[in-house]
């Protein structure tokens, strides 16, 4: 219920009388303020008449007014700027910290929206508020689309900037780290971004002139050379990293991580470090070109990838199999373009405050094709279908950081759904 009071405050959804203070004294709402995710009052630097007096200052909101001393805020000098508060139901006085008592608004959730934010909490398929899709307005759906591409894009340059604060700011190896996670394809996305922190690039540069010592050192740091079938490879394999353990100081991370059951053998593990390490073999200074590269066929073409030739043969070690090469699909191409690239692209447009990086990265994604998965297709059969891998990108994000877990009052068709008293009838 005080989520929805935040709404109703927000939006100004007031009920079609005038407002009054527990007082008596009559209220216009100017300005409601911007609302405060963090620690403190609820909706700052908001502008309010009371009594024909103009405030400006702070708001904050509980259900019953007796939650403002349970959590303290007499006490709380951090809250004497509030100018207003608003509940809806006041069973006590507020004051602040000096005993200077505040101005109270009683202040009630509409009905129909109380029912239709019910409906959106509780139902049972996805997306709750499909009904509605068909009849918004294309600009109203583009505008948000675009918006959750630029909240996706700057949530992966949070997850990249953290990364560049625990190694260094060494951009090569936190790219490295991205592209490894998102070579694990979701299965194994954790245990390759895992992996890919143990794995130490400068050590590996000083063979990079070497698959074979590149192979060892990422098989090994992976747990996958311990205990395997023997055959002439993994022996050498084996040998290879004990050197280049001791020689480094290095130790495997644990195999109990990786994955197989229920997988395509082209996904496995060994396959995808197998890709990986040929890909690492040949692409000196990769970071640098794709962030220079001019077309999307150029970095399509960089990111093509094979492996040795042991592995045209196996999917795991000591295990032949039918004679098969090991490369990247291009749709696969197209996911890492989509998931490592271009994020890298916008992060270092951010980085360095260039605009026109970040153009690119924009440009890029809306030069490709929608990604084809099950988010993608369910709001399509809602009648919202991504026209190119923005809209696709802005859909998973919509998906995973509002419907999921049901953040319907911060979402623009959420809120479609929820001002029309005629959806709780549909």
């Amino acid at each position: 219920m005080e989520q929805l009071l935040h709404y109703v405050w927000k939006h100004k959804l007031f009920p079609l009388k005038p407002l009054l203070t527990a007082e008596g004294e009559s209220i216009e709402i100017i300005d409601p303020g911007q609302a405060n995710y963090n620690a403190g009052p609820d909706f700052f630097n908001a502008k309010i008449k009371i009594g024909g007096v103009v405030w400006v200052g702070n708001i904050e909101i509980h259900q019953q007014s007796s939650e403002w001393e349970r959590h303290g805020h007499h006490l709380d000098s951090n809250y004497d700027s509030v100018i207003l508060h608003v509940a809806s139901e006041i069973d006590a006085s507020v004051r602040r910290s000096d005993g200077e008592t505040i101005p109270q608004l009683e202040l009630h959730c509409p009905g129909y929206l109380s029912d239709n934010y019910r409906q959106l909490i509780e139902a049972d398929r996805y997306p709750a508020c499909y009904r509605l899709i068909p009849a918004l307005p294309k600009l109203l759906l583009h505008s948000w689309l675009s918006r959750l591409q630029t909240e996706r894009f700057e949530q992966k340059t949070d997850k990249i900037m953290q990364l560049l604060g625990r190694h260094r700011k060494d951009w090569e190896h936190v790219f490295f780290i991205i592209l490894a996670r998102n070579f694990g394809f979701g299965t194994n996305s954790d245990a390759f971004e895992f992996w890919a922190e143990t794995i130490p690039l400068q050590a590996v540069n000083k063979h990079r002139d070497s698959l074979f010592q590149i192979e060892a050192f990422f098989f090994g740091q992976a747990g996958l050379l311990q205990e395997v079938p023997a055959d002439e490879y993994t022996d050498r394999l084996m040998k290879e990293y004990t050197y280049l353990s001791h020689k480094f100081g290095l130790k495997p991370s644990a195999n109990s991580r990786w994955k197989l059951l229920r997988m395509r053998p082209d996904n496995f593990p060994h396959v995808r470090i197998a890709q990986l390490a040929s890909f690492y073999y040949r692409s000196q200074g990769l970071l640098s070109a794709l962030m220079e590269a001019q077309s999307l066929k150029s970095l399509r073409d960089m990111l093509r990838c094979g492996t040795s030739e042991y592995w045209l043969t196996h999917y795991v070690f000591g295990e032949t199999s039918t004679p098969h090469p090991k490369t990247l699909s291009n749709q696969t191409i197209d996911l890492l373009v989509i998931n490592t690239v271009i994020p890298f692209l916008y992060a270092y447009g951010k980085y360095k405050t260039d605009n026109i990086l970040i153009q690119r990265a924009n440009g890029l994604l809306e030069e490709m094709r929608p990604e084809n998965n099950f988010i993608v297709r369910i709001w399509k059969e809602c009648g919202l279908e991504a026209a190119h891998a923005g809209d696709s990108q802005a859909l998973i994000q919509l998906k995973k950081n509002y419907c999921d877990i049901k953040k319907c009052l911060y979402c623009r068709i959420g809120y479609e759904y929820l001002k029309k008293p005629q959806c709780g009838g549909q």
